[in-house]
């Protein structure tokens, strides 16, 4: 890890912590989920930067190491857009991969409908393309829903108010990690799915774990909760062409919990997602949690800097 550089830039009044490793013309921004930071693509960006790439992971404004904005709760999914294109244009890069996991395949997507002319390919983890207004009928789910739960402001805080950070941050993971969707009972709350004997990921360390906590013990969850669970998801796509035209290479987890979510594997397995993404590849790994680049990073690896060959 110590090949990779740390630094703070200045974006849209905040100062943004970034992660970068490798040199070069060829660039991969990379985009993570919840409860991540920039540290979940460690394995990755060490693989592109020997494979020839520059790899670079920002933190999310309010995430991490990067700065919490004055009032958190007005952060909006297009403010992530925004970011990500003023950082490409601070450091002067006309062309990008993006790669996006779990709530990060959004604002992945949505950069190349905004920006396609910065865009050379997409890599999404957890999560197809699907045009914006559509949910997957996740109101077919029951209320005890995590993502219902942590939408209700002030109760996801009241629920990992009654632990310390890096209990949290731990649950999450064992919780995510499973290959059933979370959902809580109407007498508890999501923190109370997990037994708390039961041990890390395999694939994650008491290490790993304290990085993360040490982060979130700085940002706190106030933004993370606002986006992705809180923030409006504003129509800026209204009047735009929802087809993505730069190739697509996405990869699912077979047991990762999203699969179970309404309608989610037929639209996954019957390739609709295609009308909208006419150049995608899928590839399933039958193992694969919601954590599949930390779990199985060498395999992740492989089929990104594959596709990233092609595409170049």
């Amino acid at each position: 890890m110590e090949k990779i550089q740390h630094k703070y830039v200045d974006i849209r009044g905040l100062k943004l912590h970034i992660a970068e490793v490798g040199t070069g013309d060829k660039v991969v921004v990379f985009l993570y989920g919840f409860p991540e930071i920039w540290y979940s693509w460690r394995y990755q960006m060490i693989a592109l930067a020997d494979a020839g790439y520059r790899a670079i992971a920002p933190d999310y404004r309010g995430y991490g190491l990067s700065e919490v904005p004055s009032e958190p709760e007005k952060t909006t999914f297009k403010d992530l857009l925004d970011d990500l294109l003023a950082i490409l244009d601070l450091f002067s890069i006309p062309k990008v991969f993006v790669v996006g996991k779990d709530v990060g395949v959004l604002p992945a997507y949505h950069f190349s409908l905004l920006h396609p002319e910065r865009v050379l390919g997409v890599v999404t983890l957890g999560g197809p393309y699907f045009p914006p207004g559509h949910s997957f009928s996740l109101g077919k789910l029951p209320q005890g829903f995590y993502s219902f739960r942590w939408r209700e402001p002030g109760r996801a805080e009241a629920d990992f108010g009654r632990f310390d950070i890096k209990t949290v941050v731990k649950n999450i993971y064992i919780l995510f990690s499973k290959s059933d969707i979370p959902i809580a009972d109407t007498n508890e709350e999501i923190m109370d799915l997990i037994d708390p004997s039961a041990p890390l990921p395999l694939w994650l360390s008491e290490e790993d774990l304290s990085y993360y906590a040490t982060l979130y013990e700085k940002s706190g969850f106030c933004t993370p909760l606002q986006f992705p669970y809180r923030a409006v998801l504003e129509d800026y796509t209204s009047k735009m062409d929802v087809k993505i035209l730069a190739p697509v290479l996405f990869i699912m987890g077979g047991k990762d919990y999203v699969v179970k979510f309404p309608e989610m594997e037929e639209y996954i397995t019957s390739e609709k997602a295609k009308e909208y993404v006419p150049d995608l590849e899928t590839v399933w790994l039958p193992e694969g949690s919601h954590f599949v680049q930390e779990q199985f990073p060498d395999k992740v690896n492989q089929l990104i800097i594959s596709f990233l060959s092609k595409h170049i």
